[in-house]
């Protein structure tokens, strides 16, 4: 499979079609079926305690998976997760950045499901997995 948008293309779609979030995220790696995204913690990703909250983590991670879609089938901004199913594994490290390593497991004409495992720098092991699908529209 060949990869259809690269880091720039995704940045620049990220910028057109979600500009409330698009510099959330850091896209560091794209790979057939695969990214990696960083997300710098900020204070408004905190809850009580000092760890990073699990809505933050569940962005990050339908991020990923949606950018590892639009990285495979091309810009199309109605791409919808269906579902998702996310394991909270470890507090992550306070104030260090999360890092997502997406892949697609399967990526049909009107479905894809993705995983994605989030480390957070300075822990040994994943801190969350979450399994994710995605609705493609129709062509």
């Amino acid at each position: 499979m060949t990869v259809k948008m690269d880091i720039p293309a995704l940045e620049a779609f990220l910028a057109r079609a979600f500009p409330q979030v698009c510099n959330d995220f850091v896209i560091e790696q794209v790979a057939p079926m695969q990214v990696q995204v960083r997300m710098p913690v900020a204070t408004r990703h905190l809850r009580p305690g000092g760890t990073v909250s699990g809505p933050s983590m569940f962005a990050l991670a339908d991020v990923a998976i949606y950018l590892a879609v639009l990285a495979m089938i091309g810009p199309q901004a109605l791409a919808v997760t269906t579902n998702c199913s996310i394991d909270f594994m470890r507090k992550p490290a306070q104030g260090r950045d999360l890092i997502c390593q997406a892949r697609l497991l399967k990526l049909g004409r009107v479905l894809a499901v993705g995983d994605a495992l989030i480390f957070s720098e300075g822990i040994e092991g994943a801190v969350a997995r979450a399994g994710l699908t995605y609705a493609i529209p129709p062509g």
